[in-house]
């Protein structure tokens, strides 16, 4: 675990491997080393140095009640990758995605190939009433039973396919209900405002690199309609679809989202 001063703050990021460098973005609210399950091994085994990290108001980077923007995290990744010293692939999931993509708009010299997982170019509305209810449950001081809650949990990120095991979906509601036991963290609680209702779909056309988006087929919260949109406007992208997976795909089929991953970075 290494710590860099990025943008005035302590941004925590963890290294594994050695030849071309692989940044990976996680999504809102997650830590960096949610990667190293999956995708963090096999990149490694495939000849890669992969460099995971803690987004702006996740611990263990410092963390800061301060409101944080979209622009903060593009401009973080963007300085960590400076800070390593080489362009990198860059690949991101969710809100990762979204800043991966302005990334690969406003500073391409810093990006090589980029991936976006679980993306959309202008807002759909779950997404945000998700957001906005988890905030507003926050501030209004309620705390949903952690059983309940990791239900909900369950429900909107996983695939039905998924759910349909017992034993699987035993073990991913215990997950999510470890995970809603513990209190929502300021950094969190910033991170759930940051705004991006914003259509940029017309502004990904002038995205120069090479671009790979990978949809999950049961996805409700960035629906493959809205990750071929994507990939749609960025000239020359790449477009791949999971099946039998919802938006946490990287977790439920990491095997195939590993290959994909694996088969569009150049060879190293």
């Amino acid at each position: 675990m290494s710590t860099a001063l990025i943008n005035g703050i302590q941004l925590n990021y963890q290294e594994a491997g050695t030849g071309p460098l692989v940044l990976l973005i996680m999504g809102r609210g997650n830590p960096g080393r949610v990667w190293r399950t999956y995708q963090v091994p096999a990149l490694v085994s495939a000849g890669f140095r992969v460099v995971t990290f803690d987004n702006r108001g996740i611990a263990a980077t410092e963390q800061s009640s301060d409101k944080i923007t979209l622009d903060d995290l593009v401009a973080d990744s963007a300085a960590l990758i400076e800070y390593l010293g080489t362009p990198a692939h860059v690949v991101g999931t969710s809100l990762g995605a979204l800043v991966t993509q302005e990334l690969a708009l406003a500073r391409p010299d810093l990006v090589d190939h980029a991936v976006m997982l679980a993306t959309a170019g202008r807002p759909h509305p779950m997404l945000l009433a998700c957001n906005a209810g988890r905030a507003a449950l926050h501030d209004e001081g309620i705390q949903l039973p952690a059983r309940y809650s990791a239900a909900v949990e369950a429900a909107l990120h996983l695939s039905p396919r998924t759910l349909e095991d017992p034993a699987q979906a035993r073990q991913w509601l215990d997950t999510f209900e470890f995970a809603a036991s513990a209190p929502m963290t300021p950094g969190v609680r910033a991170q759930l405002g940051i705004d991006h209702s914003a259509d940029r779909l017309a502004d990904y056309a002038r995205i120069t690199r090479p671009c790979l988006i990978i949809g999950f087929s049961d996805d409700q919260l960035a629906p493959p309609l809205y990750c071929r949109e994507v990939a749609a406007a960025i000239p020359r992208a790449r477009y791949v679809e999971i099946h039998e997976c919802g938006h946490l795909g990287y977790l439920e089929r990491p095997e195939e989202v590993n290959q994909v991953l694996i088969d569009f970075l150049p060879d190293r």
